[in-house]
Order: C-alpha cells, then structure tokens, then sequence
C-alpha cells in the first residue's frame, strides 16, 4: 500500500482500494469503486486476520479511501494532485536525458581535443582518421608480406624470363587476388579469436584458404587476414555484417582490393595456388615462413637450381 498517513500527500486511495491509480483510476465510476470496496472489505475485515496486528488499521484506511473517493470534490482536488506529480515526474526524467547528453557531448568534445593536440577535432573527422589509419595497416601488413615472400623468391629465372617485380607480365603470372582477402580487427581482448574461431566463422561463407593472425602488439586490439577461396565468397562474408556483431567481442570486417602478379610461373605449367584449406597459423611469421618453404621448393624443381 501507499499510504502512509490518512490524510498525507502520500496515500494514493486508488492504490488503498487496489484499483489503477493515475488516468485510468481517473476514469473510474462510483459503481466500480463501490464494487472494489465490497470486494476489499470482505478480504481485510479483521474477523479474517485475527494474527495480523496491522489489520484494525488496514481496514480503517480502506474505509477511509472508499469515503474518500466517493465524494467528488475531493477526488478531482486528488486526481489533479496526482496529475500534476505524474507531469513532474516526466519532466524530471527529460531533464535528467538532457543533463546526460549535455555531459556526454562535453567528455566526447574534451576527447576530442585531447586528441587534436590541444585543439578542437570535429568527432567526423576522428572518425575519418581512424578509417584512414585502418586502410594504411591493410596496405602496410600486405605489402610486408609480399615483401617477405618476394626476398626469398628473387633470382634470375623468376624475374626476367616472365616479367619482373614491379608487375611484368600477367598472362602467365599468378596474381595475389587481393579481391579474397579481408581484413579482421576487433577490440576487447587480443587473445579473444584465434584462427580456429575465425575460420568456424567465416567458413559459412565458403571455402577459408588461409588466416594469418596478426602478431600482438596491443593487449586489448587483434586483427587478421582472412583469406577466402573466391572473391564471391569474399563479398558475401562482407555483406553479412549483422553476423559479426552478435559475438561478445565484436568483428570489424573490411575488404583489401586487387593487385599485380605477386610472383611468376612457368608458362608450361598452370598457376600453383596456395591452397592451406583455413587450417590457420599461430602468427604472421609462421605463415610467411611456411609459405616461402613450399614456394622455394617448387622453384628448384622447376628450373632445376
């Protein structure tokens, strides 16, 4: 009950009779509260309580409310009283969004200006930064791997009788189909995807050729390469982004474009794909490594160093 007190601001006689207070206790008829009140009386007269100390004064207000609510002039004085905290009430709260927003408005300009270097950074503008930054990783992370690949491909054989390193020719060159890479970035925990949960992911999609873990340098932040079988199955985990965001830790998931030939076979023979059906690697290095291995193997054999 809300009473407190008869005649206090603080009982509400429609709570009293356990009918709806606020409009719809408003629109209440006399028969309805005479019917509540019957029904009230009946349950808390104290001949059916005799164990309850509380129930002579439970019954008392009960009676009260009833006589209360059935004289007209007091009960609109009340149903305005009540109106009126109601209407309080709700202004409280809209202050109480705006007072939020004004503060988160105030850390996200303070941020802001931390961030500019002691001047003001419009949010947008972050925001576009970071997306510049992200696709400078992207750029940086393949290029280091074609890098690595290419020092311990490079000879006479592989760069002057089918092109050289700077693209050559493609009719019988293999091309790094950058068009199936994709780039995976998360935040909330480094250690949180390991290759085998990002393959389970993004095998729904179609075939993972590859996935190379980014060797950590943040605690907090990971990111991979995610290589698919096809550029349709690239493009389909790309659309899915409603996928990426049911996890715990949610995937930023972007795409990496096409390149040149990243290195040239024999025109006699049909272009060797790199094919690890998404088993995965540990990190960056190993991936490399490994890959060399089987590209320096299939060389020799080819031209018979």
């Amino acid at each position: 009950m809300a009473a407190k007190g008869q005649d206090g601001d603080d009982v509400d006689h429609y709570e009293v009779l356990c009918l709806p207070s606020g409009e719809e206790g408003a629109a209440l008829s006399v028969e309805q509260i005479e019917k509540a009140y019957r029904t009230q009386s009946r349950l808390r007269h104290p001949d059916k309580r005799p164990d309850d100390p509380n129930a002579t004064a439970d019954f008392q207000s009960l009676a009260s409310s009833y006589k209360f609510l059935r004289d007209e002039s007091l009960r609109r004085q009340f149903d305005a009283r009540l109106r009126g905290r109601r209407e309080a009430a709700a202004r409280a709260a809209a202050t109480g969004v705006k007072r939020r927003k004004a503060v988160s408005d105030l850390e996200e300009r303070e941020r802001a200006f931390a961030a500019g270097g002691g001047q003001y950074v419009d949010p947008d503008e972050l925001a576009r930064r970071e997306d510049k930054r992200k696709a400078a990783d992207i750029d940086r992370e393949l290029n280091e791997l074609k890098a690595r690949k290419n020092s311990r491909i490079s000879g006479p054989a592989s760069t002057s009788a089918h092109g050289d390193k700077k693209g050559g020719s493609t009719e019988n060159g293999v091309k790094t189909d950058k068009g199936k890479y994709l780039k995976v970035s998360w935040e909330g925990g480094a250690d949180y995807y390991t290759a085998a949960k990002l393959e389970e992911i993004f095998k729904q999609f179609g075939k993972v050729e590859d996935i190379v873990i980014k060797t950590k340098k943040s605690r907090n932040r990971g990111s991979a390469i995610v290589v698919m079988a096809s550029k349709e199955a690239a493009k389909t985990a790309l659309k899915n982004h409603s996928v990426y965001n049911v996890f715990p830790v949610p995937l930023m998931v972007a795409p990496v474009e096409e390149s040149g030939p990243a290195f040239a076979t024999p025109p006699s023979e049909p272009p060797r794909a790199i094919n690890i059906d998404g088993t995965g690697f540990v990190d960056m290095e190993a991936s490399v490594f490994r890959k060399l291995q089987e590209e320096a193997m299939w060389i020799t054999g080819a031209f018979g160093t």
